[in-house]
């Protein structure tokens, strides 16, 4: 085996370790899940994760920020239509509430909250590590395409921040109570019209002027 390969296949399998660490702690809480009920999951041995990532406290925060990583990815990329300038404007922003309501209703999303505050009197600084690679990163590039949208005369002048502030509010506090803060699903049907709802009274507030 190559360097190269073996370099990849280090990697792929600390991926492994930490999806399936996330997975288990995510079903048994941190303080029910072990060590070797993660080597299980990962496929992998005991001794391995221990190489990996050290103790249960170290794989619990590498967990939790790999899916952090994640979200926000997902979440980034549910806006991506908000970019193109030549994009129909309400459908962008209803394609896009839709798929960010998507993102966050998902298992890992709704996984990574629940992780997040069951842990928070021990792990204040992960809470704030999840919420930056997050709802913060959201909110800033949210922020940043709703500017250039104003700027370009396709929604009213506003304080860019405000506006994505106001946005995300309208879509996230009709899902946490529909969801029951995060215990279940939202169909497809509630997720759309809560991107419906959120979409009108936006662009009732930011739309432009005619």
């Amino acid at each position: 085996m190559t360097g190269e390969a073996a370099s990849r296949g280090r990697i792929d399998k600390r991926q492994a370790i930490l999806a399936a660490a996330f997975e288990v702690f995510a079903n048994r809480g941190y303080a029910q899940a072990c060590v070797q009920e993660i080597a299980d999951a990962a496929g992998v041995a005991k001794p391995t994760v221990y190489n990996h990532l050290g103790d249960k406290e170290t794989l619990y925060r590498h967990a939790v920020e790999a899916a952090a990583d994640l979200v926000g990815a997902e979440c980034l990329s549910a806006i991506s239509k908000l970019r193109d300038p030549n994009a129909e404007l309400e459908a962008a922003l209803r394609d896009s509430a839709y798929r960010l309501l998507r993102v966050c209703n998902s298992d890992r999303a709704r996984s990574l909250r629940a992780l997040t505050y069951a842990q928070l009197a021990t792990y204040p600084d992960l809470a704030d590590l999840v919420q930056d690679r997050t709802s913060r990163q959201l909110a800033e590039t949210l922020a940043d395409r709703l500017a250039r949208l104003s700027l370009a005369g396709r929604l009213r002048p506003c304080a860019p921040e405000r506006a994505a502030e106001q946005l995300l509010a309208l879509l996230t506090a009709p899902l946490e109570a529909r969801s029951r803060l995060g215990t279940r699903k939202v169909s497809v049907a509630e997720l759309k019209s809560v991107a419906d709802d959120a979409v009108d009274t936006f662009l009732s507030a930011f739309g432009p002027r005619t």
